[in-house]
């Protein structure tokens, strides 16, 4: 059945083959049963990165026109003044404050120098090691505290660990007798 040019002509009784997609269905299924979690978890993925840049465009999209077409330059100019003078504001406050703890931190180790010398003095001449101030601070100390006596005692006057009447559950036991063990 072949035309005069040498073309072939259909076979009209032989129907087509492979028409339809159904020769995919094996590969699909076998490709979704091997990485299917894969591909959930990239759909996903994709997903949430195209809301989150279709987010970040429509906020920039809006924002710029607006904030540049309504501002002029004026307003920029002082609301940058202003910002600068807030930060040098800011800067003069954080100074005093450094140049004070220097200072407190100066007197500090003025003192604990003075402390060391006095206690040197005073063991050169053979008194105790503690300076004077730090004995009358524990002098005065110690005569404020008194001994607490509200306080519950931890056992009664009449415990005797070897009496056996100590009361509850325990009770002393002689260890073993022979040679300990170990090695």
């Amino acid at each position: 059945m072949e035309a005069q040019d040498g073309a072939r002509v259909r076979n009209e009784e032989v129907p087509p083959q492979n028409q339809d997609l159904s020769f995919l269905l094996p590969a699909v299924t076998a490709f979704l049963s091997e990485y299917g979690w894969y591909a959930a978890f990239a759909c996903v993925g994709v997903y949430l990165l195209l809301q989150h840049l279709r987010k970040n465009r429509s906020t920039d999209s809006q924002s710029s026109p607006v904030s540049t077409s309504s501002q002029d330059p004026d307003s920029v100019v002082r609301r940058q003044a202003a910002l600068e003078a807030s930060r040098r504001r800011m800067q003069e406050e954080q100074d005093t404050r450094a140049a004070e703890l220097r200072e407190r931190q100066q007197r500090l180790e003025e003192d604990k120098r003075r402390q060391k010398i006095e206690m040197w003095d005073s063991m050169k001449e053979g008194k105790s090691y503690k300076g004077k101030a730090q004995s009358t601070e524990e002098a005065t100390s110690s005569s404020s505290l008194r001994p607490k006596t509200d306080k519950k005692p931890l056992r009664n006057s009449g415990y005797s660990p070897l009496s056996g009447d100590g009361g509850g559950t325990c009770s002393w036991r002689p260890g073993r007798r022979g040679p300990s063990a170990g090695g």
